[in-house]
C-alpha cells in the first residue's frame, strides 16, 4: 500500500457494517465506502457518521451508496451483507440464503476491486469465506474470514469475569468453525502465564467454553431481532489495523488450508500471521490429541455445509 489514504469498502450497512464504518472513520485509518442494496440506509448512516466527524476531529470520508463501482481501488473489502440469525436459527440455517448474496458480492469484488484483500463476516462464516475465496479467484492470502478473533475475545471476557482478573491478563486461542463446533484450545489458554486448567476445575471450564459457543445465540435471543454487532465489528477492526499497519500480528482467522493441520480445501479458523498482503503465514501450533480430534470434527461440520452450496 502507498502513502495515500487507505480505502476500506464495507458491503452491508446493517448493524455490523455501520458500526465498523464508524470505528474505521473515527480511528482515522481509512476512508470508507458503505454499500448496501438498501441505498437510502447506507446514505443515511454515512451522513450520520460524517456529521460526527467535526465533533470528534477526524478528516476521513464515509460514502453511502448502492453502486459497486464505488469500491474500485479499495485496499480492503469487508463482506457483512446477508441475513442475520433469528432466535432458534443456527448459522447453518443461513447457508443457502446467504450463499446467493455472497456469490453476487464476490462477482462484483472481482470486477471492481480485483487488487483488494477480502474479509468475510457473513454467516455461516467459514462456508461463506470458502465461497468468496472460490468465487473471487484471488490467492488465499487475500481472502479470509473473521473467526477466532471474536470467539477468543468472548472466551477471554468470560474467563476474566470468572476469575476476577484483568482481561489483559488472559490469553486465549479458539480455532475451528465460527459456530457450534469451535475449538477452545485450553492447552494454550493462559492467565498471567499460567495455564487456565490450573486455576479453574474442569466442570467450570466446560461451562465457560459452552457459554462461549452459545454467546452469539444468547445475544440473538435477548435482542429478539438482530444479532451481535459491537464485538464482531471490533474483531474486524483489529484485523484491518493489522493489515493497514502491517503489524505481522498472529490471530485466528478463517483461512483456506492446503494441508496445514492435515486439512485441505476448506476454510476454517486457524492462527495466521496478518500483514500488509493479508495472510503472511498460516501458523501451525501444537495441539493435544483431544484438540486435534475436535478440530477434525469441526472441519467435517464445515465440509457438510460447503457441500450444500
Amino acid at each position: 500500500m502507498t502513502n495515500r489514504t487507505a480505502k476500506v469498502s464495507i458491503i452491508g450497512a446493517g448493524a455490523v457494517g455501520a458500526t465498523l464504518a464508524q470505528r474505521v472513520a473515527e480511528d482515522g485509518m481509512a476512508d470508507v465506502v458503505l454499500l448496501d442494496v438498501a441505498k437510502n440506509m447506507a446514505i443515511a448512516k454515512s451522513l450520520d457518521i460524517s456529521d460526527s466527524a467535526p465533533i470528534l476531529g477526524h478528516e476521513r470520508t464515509v460514502l453511502g451508496t448502492d453502486s459497486f463501482e464505488s469500491i474500485s481501488s479499495s485496499d480492503i473489502v469487508v463482506i457483512t451483507a446477508g441475513l442475520s440469525r433469528k432466535p432458534g436459527m443456527t448459522r447453518e440455517d443461513l447457508v443457502m440464503k446467504n450463499a446467493e448474496i455472497v456469490k453476487g458480492v464476490s462477482d462484483n469484488i472481482k470486477k471492481y476491486a480485483s487488487s483488494s484483500i477480502v474479509i468475510v463476516v457473513t454467516n455461516p462464516l467459514d462456508t461463506m469465506t470458502y465461497l468468496a475465496y472460490k468465487m473471487c479467484g484471488f490467492v488465499r492470502a487475500r481472502v479470509f474470514g473473521m473467526a477466532g478473533v471474536l470467539d477468543g475475545s468472548r472466551l477471554t471476557a468470560l474467563i476474566a469475569e470468572e476469575l476476577k482478573v484483568p482481561r489483559s491478563s488472559v490469553e486465549t486461542c479458539v480455532m475451528g468453525s465460527h459456530g457450534d463446533t469451535m475449538v477452545a484450545v485450553l492447552s494454550k489458554t493462559l492467565v498471567n502465564g499460567r495455564n487456565v486448567s490450573e486455576m479453574l476445575p474442569p466442570q467450570k471450564l466446560d461451562m465457560i467454553v459452552q457459554r462461549t459457543k452459545d454467546r452469539g445465540a444468547e445475544i440473538v435471543g435477548l435482542l429478539g431481532t438482530g444479532s451481535a454487532y459491537y464485538s464482531p465489528s471490533a474483531a474486524v477492526f483489529k484485523m484491518l489495523r493489522a493489515i493497514l499497519n502491517n503489524t505481522g500480528e498472529t490471530m485466528v482467522v478463517s483461512s483456506y488450508l492446503e494441508g496445514e493441520y492435515g486439512l485441505r480445501d476448506i476454510c476454517i479458523g486457524v492462527p495466521c500471521k496478518i500483514g500488509r498482503e493479508g495472510i503472511d503465514k498460516v501458523v501451525e501450533i501444537g495441539l493435544s490429541d483431544d484438540e486435534r480430534r475436535s478440530l477434525s470434527k469441526s472441519a467435517q461440520a464445515i465440509k457438510g455445509a460447503i457441500a450444500l452450496i
